[in-house]
């Protein structure tokens, strides 16, 4: 694997404990299904809180404020925005891959966070 792909013992520590707290949150969400209509709200929900626990554990530091302001304009919509978040840091990077570890862990599809990058 050439240096620029390897993924460093802290980011995978990282997406580890990242993803193990969102199968808890999952875990403990109630059992009954929701409701169509309301289901892209309790995937915004349910990513919401993924997001925030993220930010908790990795801060911010490495991030840039295009990345932090486009993924909140994301949450904002209600999670219904074109996918817009470009990741491109190390830090941003290993941030985007454990929210759609976190997303798939919590019911979601992969595409349903907002990373992509147009340029």
């Amino acid at each position: 694997m050439a240096p620029s792909q390897q993924i460093s013992a802290s980011t995978r520590g990282v997406l580890a404990i990242a993803g193990a707290a969102l199968m808890a949150v999952t875990l403990a969400a109630p059992t009954r299904a929701a409701e169509p209509e309301d289901w892209v709200a309790e995937k915004c929900a349910r990513y919401k809180t993924a997001w925030e626990q993220g930010l908790a554990r990795m801060g911010t530091q490495g991030l840039s404020a295009t990345f932090l302001e486009r993924h909140a304009a994301f949450l904002a919509s209600g999670c219904t925005a074109k996918a817009d978040v470009c990741a491109r840091s190390d830090r941003e990077i290993a941030l985007a891959n454990a929210m759609i570890i976190m997303a798939m862990n919590a019911g979601m599809a992969s595409t349903f966070p907002p990373f992509y990058c147009r340029d």
